[in-house]
């Protein structure tokens, strides 16, 4: 993993165009080949970012872009799409590079890790003829809890909560964000799972068009008594 921080300014081109002005800011160039850059704030989410699999140059300014002071240009350009992320770095303030390894993965809550294993195993609670794709679906910004596809073929993201609330939202919108520029998946509509879902959370999730699913842990356990019912 390469990290710096540097006065730059980015601009995206493909399916969207996005402009960041000129600020200092962190990249980060990690070893699969995708490229975030983060402001001081915004929590964990980055301004723009490439995702893998992307093939990094640099090269040296043109007359205007050396006449404002840019001393080198970093192009990143998606390797199955025309998606270009362009970095103008104006002055670099600290580099680090570091060899971390293979990442042994997030261990989940207990609760947490049964419902994705439950909700894996029994697919078809999304409707029928849905199939599974893979838990803990690698990328850019974090393993999507469950990756699969409904009865007509279309792809389902699935983030998994106990309680659901606005972050985890937020976190799901992210992933699909991410998901639909990959053209292989596309167009992918997201599933917000948990055991109890705050009211917030299904106002934002149905305002972003990312449905809601309450999930009855004992009942998936196949452990609900439902004689000891009373309704």
């Amino acid at each position: 993993m390469r990290v710096v921080i540097a006065d730059c300014s980015v601009d995206y081109q493909g399916r969207l165009t996005a402009h960041l002005p000129l600020a200092r800011r962190l990249l980060i160039l990690k070893a699969d080949g995708s490229v975030l850059v983060h402001s001081d704030g915004g929590s964990y989410k980055p301004l723009n970012w490439m995702s893998p699999p992307a093939r990094l140059s640099t090269g040296e300014p043109d007359q205007d872009q050396a006449a404002v002071g840019v001393q080198e240009v970093w192009t990143v350009s998606a390797a199955k799409s025309d998606d270009v992320l362009k970095i103008l770095i104006h002055q670099v303030h600290e580099e680090i590079s570091h060899e971390l390894g293979v990442d042994p993965g997030l261990t989940k809550d207990g609760v947490e890790a049964d419902l994705q294993r439950l909700l894996a195993e029994q697919i078809e609670v999304l409707g029928e003829g849905s199939t599974l794709i893979r838990r803990e679906y690698p990328t850019a910004i974090g393993p999507v809890d469950i990756l699969a596809r409904d009865g007509q073929g279309a792809t389902i993201a699935i983030e998994l909560k106990r309680r659901g609330d606005i972050d985890g939202v937020e976190q799901l919108t992210r992933y699909l964000e991410l998901l639909n520029r990959d053209p292989r998946l596309a167009p992918v509509r997201g599933i917000f799972a948990a055991q109890q879902i705050k009211p917030q959370a299904k106002v934002l999730a149905t305002d972003r068009g990312i449905a809601c699913l309450t999930l009855d842990y004992d009942a998936m356990r196949d452990v609900d008594d439902k004689d000891a019912r009373l309704f």
